[in-house]
């Protein structure tokens, strides 16, 4: 069921980390394959990370297969999922009988006791984030014309950028997960400013909308210890509670941010002052 699971670590494990130890425990690749729905489990908030592109065929979210005393059971009786559309092309998602079209960077929001999620549309690709959830909340899709956006940094600083939340307290009621999509303008490239850490929750980024030829260093690890991943079109980084998270681009670009924890508050963050980092 789950392509790959990525276990929680300990900031000193960084220490004596390989730059390809660090790509295998936090960098999630491969996820979007055209007629294929892939998933990957991650124990920092028990988020599960996944793509569908369903091609000319359709993509069934599928029953729980492991652990083997969760077998059989629904994807969602325990979880709540959210989705965005990152394709060139609309795509529909069905579930429970119900059809949601959802155009480029359109959202939605599916509930814990959802039974049956159904991924449709050829030229779609759908990012898929799912974490434990309490309660069921309601279905609902979500626009960026639906939500009035942040605008933020400056193009003399590289990081003007513009950020859309999707799922937030305000926009969207869910049990724990927050997600949200930052468009960087052209001419910038720097993804947050100033750089910062959720000692409460987990983020998850998925960087895409980059070239071939372009790439976006990944900043993570303590503020005085920084490391770095080098990272592609449509790959994903796993952020723990205690890392910094800041990247730079050799363009602009977007990215998706997910989030869950013990809290909703957009705002709950240590901020570092960029002096501080070494």
């Amino acid at each position: 069921m789950f392509e790959k699971t990525y276990y929680a670590t300990h900031p000193d494990m960084m220490a004596a980390a390989s730059n390809s130890d660090l790509r295998d425990r936090y960098l999630v690749s491969g996820l979007f394959r055209r007629g294929e729905l892939v998933l990957t489990y991650s124990h920092g908030e028990r988020f599960v990370i996944g793509g569908a592109v369903p091609g000319t065929a359709a993509l069934r979210l599928p029953d729980q297969t492991e652990p083997q005393s969760a077998a059989g059971h629904p994807f969602l009786e325990r979880r709540e999922l959210g989705v965005v559309n990152i394709g060139s092309e609309p795509g529909v998602v069905h579930v429970d009988g119900e059809a949601m079209l959802l155009a480029r960077y359109e959202a939605l929001y599916v509930p814990m006791g959802s039974r049956d999620v159904v991924f449709s549309g050829d030229g779609s690709r759908f990012y898929l984030l799912s974490v434990p959830a309490h309660a069921p909340y309601p279905m609902r899709k979500i626009t960026t014309g639906d939500i009035q956006p942040l605008e933020r940094g400056s193009l003399e600083a590289s990081n003007r950028r513009t950020i859309y939340q999707l799922m937030l307290p305000h926009t969207c009621q869910t049990a724990s997960l927050c997600m949200g999509l930052t468009r960087l303008a052209p001419g910038s490239v720097w993804n947050t400013m100033p750089p910062h850490v959720h000692e409460r929750r987990s983020e998850i980024y998925l960087y895409f909308d980059l070239d071939q030829e372009d790439r976006v260093f990944h900043y993570m690890g303590r503020p005085d210890d920084l490391r770095h991943i080098v990272m592609e079109d449509e790959q994903v980084v796993i952020s723990p509670p205690w890392s910094v998270h800041m990247g730079c681009g050799t363009s602009n670009y977007a990215f998706i941010w997910a989030m869950a924890g013990e809290n909703l508050d957009y705002n709950d963050m240590d901020v570092i002052d960029v002096c501080q980092l070494r």
